[in-house]
């Protein structure tokens, strides 16, 4: 706003105070940015009085050249001056004290190996029952012993109502009493009996009390039918069982990786580094690890990838991708020109946005089936200069391994 000196002719050409004389006493000099008592009166008549929760601005030097319009106008712009944020009491300090939101990485692969991925929109759902075995073996064992259960039920059900049904239309029901009559089936009196033949044939039970005679051809035809559909169903729902009881899923249970992964010099070179341990005493034959980094990225035609895939080399090229895990290892993944964090140091680290997914696969020993585990690293969780603490000491006669140990980090002062 701008104001007439006409207005103000009261007012001294300078807001300066005199400097006091010898022999008189000093005038207590008002702070520096606190507004002069005349010119606060006026902003408060003219009702622009600005109040702010922070601090107020530093006011630049007096200029005893200044007008009085240039002072009043230097205040008005420092009024107008947007207030700085104030950081919330749940807000995290950065190095430097800066407030900052922390965002919590989802996860591709939890630390137990489960894959956080789910499929939605499928259309397509006719391909489940083109595989059914391999839909029942991947069932919940809630549902898998209800299907179990029901598919021997039905079968011994719809057979048994046959039954029922052929000694109804021959009249055998009702001949129950006549030694002289023949029936399809000797002592079927109901469904109950009908049902329970039924069981003996497909079970292959027999105890003797119910048999078939030679003079019903359509329960000869039966008996055959349910025979082999009998034997059928036997076959695949036992299989289906056998496959799901003798999985090696529990088997990767077994199989540790350490909570974190380190970073620190090995042989002179950089390498990224993590533990892998079997707690069983059987083992697994044929051991290979391989790694993946996951992160978002963006190619040069513009197109985003949310989660693109790169190779991490743990020693493929080499061979020491192929273990022999009778005790703990470590795998150690060297940073070289080729690595993908080549370009990363300590500071970038922390702020990027990153996952390396770790995948161990071998053939389970006592079964020989083929087994897989798999865990993660967020990028919070690789330590920067830390290294493993041994864990594994000469006993007598044979050397003790101290799972105890197995996440313990210590940090070194060589990594640059």
């Amino acid at each position: 706003m701008a104001l007439d000196n006409t207005g103000f002719s009261s007012c001294p050409e300078s807001l300066s105070l005199p400097v006091p004389e010898k022999g008189e006493e000093p005038v207590e000099e008002a702070p520096k940015d606190a507004p002069p008592t005349d010119v606060q009166n006026t902003l408060e008549e003219l009702g622009h009085v600005v109040t702010t929760e922070t601090a107020p601005p530093t006011l630049p030097p007096s200029n005893n050249n200044m007008s009085f319009q240039d002072k009043m106008a230097a205040r008005e712009a420092q009024a107008n001056q947007p207030r700085k944020k104030v950081q919330g009491a749940g807000q995290e300090r950065g190095k430097f004290g800066w407030g900052r939101n922390k965002r919590k990485r989802q996860r591709y692969v939890e630390k137990n190996g489960r894959c956080n991925v789910q499929h939605g929109n499928m259309r397509e759902t006719y391909r489940y029952l083109t595989d059914i075995f391999t839909t029942l073996v991947d069932l919940n064992w809630r549902c898998s012993l209800l299907v179990f259960v029901m598919a021997y039920a039905v079968t011994w059900l719809f057979f048994g109502a046959i039954w029922y049904l052929i000694a109804y239309c021959r009249g055998d029901l009702d001949h129950l009493e006549d030694e002289a009559w023949t029936p399809c089936v000797n002592n079927v009196n109901g469904f109950i009996s009908a049902f329970l033949f039924s069981i003996e044939t497909e079970t292959t039970i027999g105890y003797g009390h119910r048999v078939i005679t030679d003079q019903c051809p359509v329960g000869t035809m039966l008996l055959l039918l349910q025979a082999i559909l009998g034997s059928m169903v036997n076959a695949f729902m036992v299989g289906c069982m056998f496959v799901k009881i003798s999985q090696p899923n529990k088997r990767a249970e077994t199989l540790v990786f350490s909570r974190n992964a380190v970073i620190s010099l090995r042989d002179d070179k950089l390498c990224l580094m993590f533990r892998v341990g079997d707690l069983r005493s059987s083992h697994i034959v044929g051991a290979n690890m391989r790694a993946k980094l996951i992160k978002s990225k963006q190619t040069q035609e513009g197109e985003f990838i949310p989660l693109d895939q790169t190779d991490i080399s743990v020693g493929f090229e080499t061979g020491d991708d192929r273990l022999f895990l009778v005790s703990p290892l470590v795998i150690s993944h060297e940073i070289d020109v080729r690595s993908p964090f080549w370009d990363m140091s300590q500071s970038q680290l922390e702020k990027e946005d990153f996952e390396i997914v770790v995948i161990l696969e071998g053939m389970v020993e006592a079964t020989g089936m083929t087994c897989q585990a798999r865990s993660s690293y967020l990028a919070e969780e690789v330590l920067w200069g830390h290294r493993f603490s041994p864990m594994m000491s000469l006993a007598e006669g044979f050397f003790d391994v101290d799972y105890g140990a197995f996440h313990h980090t210590f940090e070194v002062l060589n990594v640059a």
